[in-house]
């Protein structure tokens, strides 16, 4: 087990403003610095090239880190949701906020458990080990053993949270705008929007129990998935207790055998157009420790449905429309399923929806290309990103799709990207056929 870095977190809105704060003071100096040395070359003052130091961006990273909360999750959307619009150096950094979060230290932990269960809460548990689990922007897991011998996850979220979600994404967004960090044009309203809504609804753990009920009658049918039990009597409304799976992150199959690769990054995508077509419910969050591989049952753990988002049915049959467009290249059909789903606003030009359908075409590459879709030799991500870069900034395109679409946008870029890790070949066609019928 890797130890994670520790750090007290501090929830009083004054004192996370405070830590902003000296991020910002401490980039500036550097800002000014750097700006020297390039008056000194004989270069322009740029600012976004002089925020982009190696130390800034450390130094970025590092307190989103440490603050968790609303300001890492909203690194953590900004990545996966505008990151082609972004400079690259900031999205990667934003990137390992997905799992790069500082976990709480002991005096603040045991504080919290014993508010939940009561001073004498170690004699329910044969076990309780601390250090834990995984750390990320709401909570942090551990793993514990009951008296009566039953193996747990913890899910304790961090003190504060949902107090700070409104102050720390506008204070984090005004840090990034003031920083040049991000392009000024780039709108991230429906975002910030989207960030605090989305990180309500992750910091409220009985929904998060009622999700995974749902999705455990989804899947009941199945033998290839399991999901775990929820504990109600350890549950309150700041810690979700659930059976403890078995398995190792699915990334870990990159030394795997190229059958074994494949058969569990299909499982995936087939799941993927049940939740959307036949659910119409999506586990959004594509983060690899969500997917579990148990050797030894030959069955994926899935985990973590704090982000599972709802779709109504106009939406579906709309995207629906929109891959069988995109399949027989029909651009008026693509046109009005596209404007259907919000992805054109009302003054968009012809010339502008043109580029959008173009940037469709790409996006379902892998769905529209005949027979096998080699994910490890696909460049498809870099040229996603340069034609977003060409339609934004020279046709000064800034519209932000809906909500739904960026959430699926995330899902289905974590897809890829795991393809693309573990250097996958799959006949994406055939997977989604049969979802794409009425």
């Amino acid at each position: 087990m890797t130890n994670r870095p520790m750090s007290r977190l501090n929830s009083g809105r004054l004192s996370r403003m405070s830590q902003l704060g000296r991020l910002a003071g401490g980039m500036a100096g550097s800002i000014v610095t750097e700006g020297v040395r390039r008056w000194r070359r004989g270069e322009s003052w740029d600012l976004q090239q002089q925020a982009l130091t190696p130390a800034n961006l450390s130094r970025l990273s590092n307190r989103l880190s440490q603050m968790r909360g609303a300001a890492m999750k909203l690194g953590q959307l900004l990545s996966m949701d505008a990151g082609h619009l972004m400079p690259p150096e900031l999205a990667q950094l934003l990137a390992r906020l997905r799992n790069d979060a500082h976990s709480m230290p002991l005096s603040q932990l045991e504080p919290v458990l014993t508010q939940a269960w009561g001073k004498n809460w170690h004699r329910e548990f044969k076990l309780f080990s601390y250090q834990p689990l995984a750390s990320a922007s709401i909570g942090q897991v551990h793993k514990a053993v009951t008296k009566n011998g039953q193996c747990l996850a913890i899910k304790v979220q961090y003190p504060g949270v949902i107090q700070s979600i409104e102050s720390d994404l506008d204070n984090v967004a005004a840090l990034l705008r003031w920083s040049r960090l991000l392009p000024e044009k780039l709108d991230i309203g429906s975002l910030l929007k989207e960030a605090k809504a989305q990180l309500t609804l992750e910091t409220d753990y009985q929904h998060e129990a009622e999700q995974l009920e749902t999705f455990k009658q989804l899947l009941s049918e199945t033998n290839h998935f399991i999901l775990p039990e929820v504990n109600y009597e350890l549950s309150k409304s700041n810690i979700l207790a659930m059976s403890f799976l078995q398995g190792s992150p699915i990334e870990q199959l990159e030394n795997s055998y190229p059958e074994e690769r494949q058969r569990w990054v299909r499982a995936l995508f087939e799941l993927f157009f049940r939740e959307l077509f036949e659910f119409k419910h999506v586990q959004t969050d594509p983060n690899y420790a969500n997917f579990l591989i148990d050797s030894e049952t030959q069955r994926l753990g899935l985990i973590d449905f704090g982000a599972a988002h709802r779709y109504p049915e106009p939406i579906t049959i709309a995207y629906r429309d929109l891959l069988k467009a995109a399949l027989s290249k029909d651009e008026p059909a693509i046109c009005h399923a596209a404007h259907l789903l919000g992805y054109f606003a009302s003054d968009t030009t012809a010339n502008q929806k043109a580029s959008v359908i173009q940037l469709f075409y790409l996006a379902t590459e892998p769905l529209t290309q005949p027979g096998l879709y080699d994910f490890g030799a696909s460049n498809l991500p870099d040229r996603l990103r340069e034609a977003s870069l060409k339609l934004s900034f020279e046709q000064n395109y800034w519209h932000a799709p809906p909500i739904e679409a960026l959430l699926l946008h995330r899902k289905l870029a974590g897809l890829f990207l795991l393809a693309q890790r573990l250097g996958v070949k799959l006949d994406i066609t055939a997977i989604a056929e049969p979802y794409l019928e009425y």
